[in-house]
């Protein structure tokens, strides 16, 4: 069953709705290049929509009533937003789930050091990544430094363009011979991700005048020791904003659209939605790349601890109560899929792959191998699924990720359906998934936020 290309639907209303979206998708991508500023956008576009914070509907000790909006975030690092509906929350909620995190580099602990009047950062990658696409690109360092005394000092170096920029160093052409025998996992080390960041000695210094040189520089910027890396948590991501991509600029090119795209996607879906049946809920989490582990991971219990807190706000809380609004939500695990690219097309099933610029994609299950460690939707939800997209003209597509014996992918469906909740992942197609810059169709991500905007709605 081939879908029709989404362009081909399109009226100028259209066009000119998709174009604003997507412009609105650049700007967050680009603003929002770790799980910290993702939050820090997500609570900025919620307050402004009226929103208020947990923690400030708990202190003025006030009811939750239908129609309110709330959001909880937790360590800066993962959000969750609520619009109370007109059913209780016994009956269930409409989710929208998606991650924040997205492959990159991470500052080790104690990272800078210098060797042959070269400073360099030595980091830990994160995520699955081919290593050998990070070497020679210009980098950016993106983060947050925690002093002893409990200050914290943003950092944000490479994204102005009068900053400076970094980069992993790669052997020249000429002297590599043996590195081009060896295969493309060993090609570049994790060991030898370290990232290159200064060449001039402070005056009057002599052993290790090149570390010291960029510890005053972090000093003078940021009042930092070298000391204060111990507890800092610095990612190191592709410079530059997100870009139109083609000739037509019919594409988006950018670092993190997995899982960016859904995450945008989802979140301005929930800020447009008004006056819902079932309450609505937008869920963003860290964590996914690694296994959704962790205190801002979906394995953590932040999610049903909030969902105990509006119980409670609605003087209607026991245990009973919140296990069956977990039972009965309904959710989409909103992350991508690896769109169909006709130049690696031994690695795909062409009838049950995903393609650009078809709409947004379904996948009954994920998982490698004989869905090992898969949610599997049921057909009974589907069957709903595609009702409520076809009474919304919302165009999709169904699919997996790859021939079934060569690998596959996790998300975080099975963790939530682990409650008895019916949940399907449901994405955009991703064009040089996990590498530095990935690609998607303006149209899908217009799709993926119609699909949203009508989950909340009738599902």
């Amino acid at each position: 069953m081939e879908r029709e290309n989404a362009w081909k639907t399109y009226k100028e209303k259209d066009k000119k709705e998709l174009e604003q979206l997507n412009g609105d998708y650049i700007e967050f991508l680009s603003v929002g290049k770790t799980e910290r500023e993702c939050v820090r956008e997500t609570i900025r576009q919620a307050e402004e929509k009226g929103y208020q914070s947990l923690g400030s509907v708990l202190k003025k000790g006030q009811k939750l009533q239908k129609g309110d909006k709330v959001y909880a975030a937790y360590m800066n690092k993962t959000i969750a937003l609520f619009q109370i509906g007109e059913k209780p929350l016994e009956e269930g909620m409409n989710i929208l789930g998606a991650h924040i995190d997205s492959p990159r580099m991470d500052v080790k602990q104690n990272p800078l050091y210098e060797t042959e009047d070269m400073a360099y950062l030595d980091t830990h990658y994160y995520g699955g990544i081919k290593k050998y696409q990070w070497v020679t690109l210009p980098l950016a360092i993106h983060g947050v430094v925690v002093k002893k005394d409990g200050t914290s000092v943003d950092v944000c170096i490479g994204e102005k363009p009068e900053d400076p920029v970094f980069c992993v160093t790669d052997l020249l052409i000429h002297l590599a011979g043996a590195q081009m025998e060896k295969k493309a996992a060993k090609v570049i080390e994790g060991e030898k991700l370290d990232v290159l960041v200064g060449s001039m000695p402070l005056k009057d210094e002599e052993k290790d005048a090149v570390k010291k040189g960029v510890l005053e520089i972090l000093k003078e910027t940021y009042g930092m020791e070298e000391e204060d890396f111990m507890s800092a948590e610095l990612e190191v991501v592709p410079a530059g904003r997100a870009r139109e991509m083609g000739f037509d600029r019919s594409m988006i090119m950018s670092y993190g659209q997995d899982d960016r795209v859904c995450a945008f996607t989802s979140l301005a879906a929930m800020l447009e939605t008004e006056s819902v049946d079932k309450t609505a809920c937008c869920l963003l989490v860290d964590k996914e790349e690694i296994g959704s582990v962790g205190a801002t991971g979906m394995q953590s219990h932040f999610f049903e601890n909030v969902v105990a807190e509006l119980l409670n706000l609605q003087g209607d809380y026991n245990e009973l109560k919140l296990r069956r609004c977990m039972a009965h939500s309904r959710m989409l695990s909103s992350d991508v899929n690896a769109a169909y690219d006709p130049l690696f097309a031994d690695a795909f099933e062409k009838r049950s792959a995903s393609f650009m610029g078809r709409g947004v994609v379904f996948s009954k299950f994920t998982g490698s191998r004989g869905k090992s460690g898969s949610n599997d939707a049921n057909a009974e939800y589907l069957a709903a699924l595609r009702k409520i997209m076809d009474d919304n003209q919302v165009n999709y597509q169904m699919a997996e990720l790859g021939k079934v014996d060569i690998g596959g992918g996790g998300t975080i469906a099975y963790i939530l359906s682990l409650y008895g909740m019916e949940v399907i992942d449901s994405g955009v197609a991703v064009l040089n998934m996990h590498a530095p810059w990935e690609v998607t169709s303006k149209a899908d991500v217009y799709e993926a936020y119609k699909c949203y905007m009508a989950f909340l709605k009738d599902a």
